[in-house]
């Protein structure tokens, strides 16, 4: 199974009694789907998996799959603090759609390398599809590390990608270097250039729910057209985007956002987290309306 091109993970819209709102979710999927987005991540941090129940992050995926058609791939998270979950939704996985499931690092049990690998090829087990590993550890306190690695391979199959979401750069050279065999997916957006660079191919981006079209311009320049002088100007004219997405604390709540802004419902944020501010909007607002104007330039030429 090959990931390449722009896989956005979905927002969950949130109503007023923070209830699913399906009806803007499902319209946001057909948009992603109809938009050229390569494929689609359900039940990922962006789509605030966190505090959803089982059933409902698995009615997200059995209403993804029945929007966006079987032609586009979707990749079903199994994050959880808790490992029985994590196997529970891998075993759901198939039955509701999913073409692959992100396996990541239980947060806080910080396990070792063993306990980590054991973990994976438990979740790995119940789905019995191809995984995404996930590699996160400002969220999960560790890293998947050489012993990780091996334990995994020499067991499975299935392990055939990584999102990649450290941040640090030596692990995307270490990552393409020495496992060439695991596909290496940017998962840290200001990054994307330097992955690209470095051969990956994919790019799991949350404002491509709301900029599609830019980020796939991205992806075209660099990994379709090899024009990496075009590339750089995009990713010039992104930068600020993604300041104002990392700033404050707001990454969840700027990308929906974005959605509502671009005209359809973001919808709220289930607590802990907050809305943003009118002045927060407004200035989100201005920096995605500079962006498109200027990528429209580069790409027009």
């Amino acid at each position: 199974m090959l990931f390449n091109g722009i896989y956005t993970p979905v927002i969950t819209p949130f109503s007023e009694d923070m209830s699913i709102n399906f009806d803007a979710y499902s319209q946001q999927v057909a948009y992603l789907a109809s938009a050229g987005v390569h494929g689609l991540m359900i039940g990922g941090t962006t789509g605030e998996y966190y505090v959803e129940s089982i059933q409902e992050r698995i009615q997200l995926l059995k209403t993804a799959r029945d929007v966006a058609g079987k032609d586009i791939q979707i990749i079903f998270g199994t994050g959880s603090t808790d490992p029985r979950v994590s196997v529970e939704l891998a075993a759901a996985a198939a039955d509701n759609g999913a073409d692959c499931v992100l396996i990541g690092t239980p947060p806080y049990s910080l396990p070792t390398q063993q306990e980590l690998a054991d973990f994976a090829l438990a979740v790995d087990k119940a789905a019995g599809l191809p995984v995404m590993l996930y590699n996160y550890p400002d969220r999960m306190g560790i890293n998947m590390e050489a012993e990780f690695f091996e334990r995994v391979f020499d067991a499975s199959e299935n392990f055939v990608a990584i999102k990649e979401s450290s941040g640090d750069i030596n692990r995307l050279h270490l990552l393409l270097n020495q496992y060439p065999e695991l596909q290496t997916a940017c998962g840290m957006d200001d990054q994307a250039l330097e992955f690209f660079a470095w051969g990956a191919k994919g790019w799991v981006c949350a404002g491509s729910n709301f900029l599609p079209a830019e980020h796939i311009a991205l992806y075209q320049a660099c990994v379709v057209e090899n024009d990496f002088n075009k590339g750089r100007k995009i990713m010039a004219a992104m930068m600020p985007l993604m300041h104002v997405l990392e700033q404050g604390g707001k990454f969840i709540q700027s990308v929906k956002s974005g959605v509502s802004l671009a005209g359809r419902q973001g919808g709220l944020v289930r607590p802990p987290l907050q809305g943003l501010a009118a002045t927060e909007e407004q200035v989100l607002a201005e920096v995605i309306q500079v962006l498109k104007n200027r990528v429209a330039e580069i790409v027009a030429g």
